[in-house]
């Protein structure tokens, strides 16, 4: 999957919300941003956190950033402030744009990533199995 890149004015408008956010510490911006933009792309890939691109940084060292913001409540904040903002919509995250595992779905383990049968077509040349 491709790489996750705010557009500039999205991200002043994150940065000025994130700043008025009690209990976080946004430090330097441009790991700020390339955090924010990392976390974006795991929610957009739907990958482990194993599998985040190196740009974005250590996984590791974004997945507990990540875990402690769910905890504060950062990112429902950031979701309630920017709902409304026609702007913003492109970047808040829901199950209409994350992608679920066909398991996830009730399919079994044993027909995950197999071709589809066409089962019309089947019949059609094969001769019969009983008489």
């Amino acid at each position: 999957m491709r790489t996750v890149k705010l557009p500039n004015e999205h991200w002043k408008k994150v940065l000025a919300f994130l700043r008025k956010c009690c209990g976080i510490r946004i430090g330097n911006e441009g790991k700020c941003r390339r955090f924010v933009e990392g976390t974006l792309w795991m929610a957009r890939s739907g990958a482990q956190w194993r599998l985040l691109p190196a740009e974005y940084g250590d996984w590791n060292a974004v997945y507990k950033r990540f875990s402690r913001w769910c905890v504060l409540g950062i990112w429902e904040q950031m979701l309630a402030h920017f709902a409304s903002d026609p702007d913003m919509e492109a970047l808040m995250i829901d199950s209409t744009t994350v992608r679920a595992h066909p398991c996830a779905a009730g399919a079994s383990e044993k027909t995950v990533g197999k071709p589809r049968k066409h089962w019309g077509a089947a019949g059609a040349v094969s001769p019969p199995k009983s008489m």
